[in-house]
């Protein structure tokens, strides 16, 4: 079961998502980025820290609101814990393994993910 709760931190719209990001469920994270950009959102931060796995349709789902964000001039951040799997989430390994960790700026919280003068952490 997969969990996505909206919500905003400034001009950033938050994603909280949870659970399981696979073909099955994926279409709803899909429809909620679609959604924040139809509201004139520009700035989305998915926080991915309680994912607890993703396969490759959730990867492309990831790079779709990549490409999406980039086509409206937009900002696309990640939250993904700072250990990986460790801190219950392998989105960033899976990400890694299949050569796009680097695609993505990713930030080790929501304080940081909003933080205009935060670094993304490095690949």
């Amino acid at each position: 079961m997969l969990k996505v709760l909206q919500e905003s931190r400034g001009e950033w719209a938050v994603l909280r998502v949870s659970g399981e990001l696979d073909l099955v469920t994926s279409p709803l994270v899909r429809q909620h980025v679609h959604d924040a950009v139809a509201e004139g959102r520009r700035d989305l931060v998915l926080d991915l820290t309680e994912v607890l796995f993703c396969d490759s349709s959730g990867v492309g789902v990831l790079i779709a609101a990549r490409r999406l964000m980039h086509s409206c001039a937009g900002r696309l951040r990640l939250i993904l814990p700072a250990r990986g799997a460790v801190d219950g989430s392998h989105v960033n390994r899976v990400l890694a393994a299949l050569g796009v960790r680097r695609l993505f700026a990713c930030y080790p919280d929501l304080e940081a993910a909003t933080d205009a003068a935060a670094r993304p952490l490095s690949a």
